[in-house]
């Protein structure tokens, strides 16, 4: 197993690139300006929209405050989407992912549109369909998401996760450990009030994206990222799929890294 120097190393594990730095900031401000490339890189194309996918949560904090700091990017041409939010969470609730965005993306730049994932939606499974149609016509070019605690993408925990999932958006269960997260991050104040569901991006959808930029800082990580890089690629660490992706590249800082010295 290759050693990390304090200074960051980059490596590749099968098709997944690896970056890490000291510092979680250093690691987000090295994702973000990853995010930027790309958007300029699909600003040179002649299309009127870029779709891209934005995750939410505590790991991304640092990606998307650069992010929206970067001069000249093409935000007035991006389509945003987002890839999950819970059943029957209030706008408002400070764990609901469209108040996180409001707060950390769109209320910070304008964007030609962003397409809100309707947690409080009457009829969630309509929704889910809706907005895997709306995302499929974007044709999305490039997701920025996390890893959870438990290995998921979005909200595809280990017991509910289908690499061959017919649909491209669904409603989930979300596990104990999923909860746990949720309460340790700050986002709710027990486990009991997280909500028992989610609608969610499935995984074929997020892996059909060309570029995936995966931002993981923390030492809570450190145990998922070592599995995402080594365990074999099945649905009990769904990450592991990502070293299958042809583009994709995880940011880690020194903590969530600290396993891999092992």
């Amino acid at each position: 197993m290759q050693q990390i120097s304090a200074e960051g190393k980059r490596f590749q594990i099968e098709n997944l690139k690896v970056e890490i730095y000291p510092t979680r900031k250093e690691a987000g401000l090295a994702a973000a300006q990853a995010a930027a490339e790309e958007f300029k890189r699909q600003g040179e194309k002649e299309r009127e929209a870029i779709g891209v996918i934005f995750a939410t949560g505590a790991s991304q904090l640092e990606t998307l405050r650069a992010l929206v700091k970067i001069p000249d990017l093409p935000w007035g041409r991006i389509c945003g989407f987002h890839m999950d939010e819970y059943v029957g969470i209030a706008r408002d609730h400070r764990a609901s992912f469209r108040l996180y965005l409001r707060n950390e993306l769109t209320g910070q730049v304008k964007m030609r549109r962003f397409c809100d994932v309707d947690g409080n939606a009457p009829d969630p499974e309509r929704a889910c369909q809706e907005y895997a149609d709306a995302l499929q016509a974007a044709h999305p070019q490039l997701c920025l998401l996390g890893i959870g605690e438990n290995g998921h993408l979005a909200f595809n925990d280990p017991g509910v996760a289908d690499f061959d999932d017919p649909r491209d958006m669904r409603i989930v269960a979300l596990d104990k450990e999923c909860k746990q997260q949720q309460v340790a991050e700050g986002w709710f104040d027990s486990i009991d009030e997280v909500p028992t569901q989610a609608m969610t991006l499935t995984i074929p959808a997020l892996l059909r994206v060309p570029k995936l930029i995966a931002s993981v800082p923390g030492l809570r990580k450190a145990k998922i990222v070592k599995r995402a890089l080594y365990d074999p690629i099945s649905t009990a660490c769904p990450a592991t799929i990502l070293r299958k992706h042809p583009d994709a590249t995880v940011y880690l800082d020194e903590e969530s890294a600290s396993e891999l010295h092992q």
